[in-house]
């Protein structure tokens, strides 16, 4: 099925772009094939690690870790907000970084090796100031990796691809919020251990393996289609031809095309609901433990690790299953609201008067939308930006702009408002329901301009021009295919 709804015949050769390069479906089946198992278990273990180790200070905070620093007040929600700080400063200079200036796979290899030895050595922190220290330098070198899988990801697969494979970070980061609780109620009882508390051990044992991993993500990584170890000849010269799909496609970094990124508005829009959806991210995955202690008072911090578990499995199972309709369907923006609303209702429920049951219930229907409303916008984005400086800006200011809602969402769950956290519950809900408003009007806007183009109503736009010019003009073009 093309991105028009035509059922092709498995075996017909399709024809690309405007050299029309042939292309066998079945041999593209097997290298996609090849790509998900050389590529994607790589970068899925990454975010996973990436993810848990940004967010298990939520784990270890039921473990003692206030009480030996000297916790008090709103410290620990500094802690948690500054990582962010520096986390969204190094999104966008990371970006240029990694093809710009450092290749891919060395890049990708350095900050996961130095966030992997940032995240170990604040097991043995001995104040508050060392947390502080430790949770900044974590940004800053982790900040570079969630958007450089991302661009990393366009290098081999095509936007009818991306969806999905974006999805597989999203089912890596649910994955490792259930992990995380799991290991956490492990890890709890080596409390008292070597004379140490269960908190520094869950940071010591769940940033060891981050640290290897970026060690060996030197030799494992390739940094392009044409340095890809594990491809023949034949199957470097396929994704060439797939490349050629979609007119305007570059991986040729010019200046010019971060300013007309700068300067488009869709851009910005994305930018601002990747905001409201960031913040139910990491309000929920930061606090989600905090949140069930406080649905379950009774629990103990065993129990309460163990009840965040089917949570994170729901939102990993819906996720996966609602990337591969958007893919299968070409459609963006509808299965992002729909799922989004799932999530409001779920806040409605946790601020509502019902009793404890009604409010776990809450926390799964959260959970259900979730990654869909956060992940799938991430792969909607780029599969319209074709020009490789306008992609790189574009991706970097979504997750830049998005992350900075980190900093707020952590001062949505203070511990005085405990247990209910209704004013948390109700900004976080408000906010999703905004993000749901916005890309409805993306998704209208997009639609309207994919009716324009396929009648023939923009192709004044490209006339008398050559077909490097109208490649030059990216996602501008009429001849790119725009997803909605």
């Amino acid at each position: 099925m093309d991105e028009k709804g035509e059922i092709h015949s498995p075996t017909a050769t399709k024809t690309y772009g405007s050299d029309h390069a042939e292309i066998d479906p079945v041999k593209e089946r097997k290298l996609v094939r090849k790509l998900d198992l050389c590529i994607v278990p790589v970068v899925m273990l990454l975010y996973l690690l990436s993810f848990l180790d940004r967010v298990n200070i939520g784990n270890a905070r039921l473990y003692g870790l206030e009480e030996d620093l000297g916790i008090n007040g709103n410290q620990f929600q500094t802690a948690v907000s500054l990582l962010f700080v520096t986390y969204i400063l190094s999104e966008l200079p990371s970006n240029l970084i990694l093809k710009h200036y450092v290749r891919p796979s060395r890049w990708i290899s350095f900050i996961t090796t130095a966030w992997g030895i940032i995240a170990t050595l604040t097991g043995i922190t001995q104040n508050y100031g060392g947390l502080i220290a430790c949770r900044l330098l974590l940004g800053l070198v982790e900040g570079g990796l969630f958007p450089g899988c991302a661009i990393y990801l366009t290098f081999f697969y095509t936007k009818r691809e991306l969806a999905l494979r974006i999805g597989y970070l999203f089912v890596s980061a649910a994955i490792a919020g259930a992990f995380g609780g799991l290991l956490s109620y492990g890890i709890g009882f080596m409390d008292g251990v070597a004379g140490q508390r269960g908190w520094r051990w869950i940071m010591i044992i769940e940033g060891l393996p981050t640290f290897v991993l970026g060690i060996a993500c030197w030799w494992i990584l390739a940094d392009d289609a044409d340095t890809a170890y594990y491809l023949n000849e034949e199957e470097k010269q396929l994704i060439l031809a797939r490349r050629a799909a979609n007119p305007g496609q570059t991986e040729t970094f010019e200046w010019k095309d971060v300013h007309k990124g700068l300067k488009d508005w869709k851009i910005w829009a994305f930018c601002a609901a990747q905001f409201c959806m960031d913040t139910m991210l990491y309000g929920y995955s930061t606090f989600l433990p905090t949140i069930i202690k406080g649905i379950r008072p009774d629990a103990s911090a065993a129990i309460v690790q163990v009840l965040t578990i089917p949570c994170y499995a729901v939102g990993a199972i819906c996720y996966m299953m609602a990337a591969r309709f958007s893919d299968w369907r070409q459609t963006r923006g509808p299965v992002i609201i729909a799922f989004g609303i799932f999530s409001v209702v779920g806040y409605a429920l946790l601020i509502s008067d019902n009793g404890s049951q009604v409010h776990y219930a809450g926390c799964f229907l959260v959970a259900l939308g979730l990654y869909v409303a956060v992940g799938i916008p991430l792969a909607w984005l780029p599969t319209n930006t074709p020009r490789y400086g306008k992609r790189t800006t574009a991706t970097g200011l979504q997750l830049t702009i998005g992350n900075c809602s980190g900093i707020m969402a952590s001062f949505l769950y203070p511990t005085e408002e405990g247990p209910r956290f209704i004013r948390g519950h109700a900004v976080t809900m408000s906010l999703v329901a905004f993000g749901c408003v916005i890309y409805a009007l993306l998704y209208a806007y997009l639609k309207r301009e994919i009716h324009k183009r396929d009648a023939g109503e923009r192709d004044a736009a490209i006339e008398g021009l050559s077909d490097e010019e109208i490649n030059a003009l990216g996602d501008d073009s009429p001849r790119f295919q725009l997803s909605a």
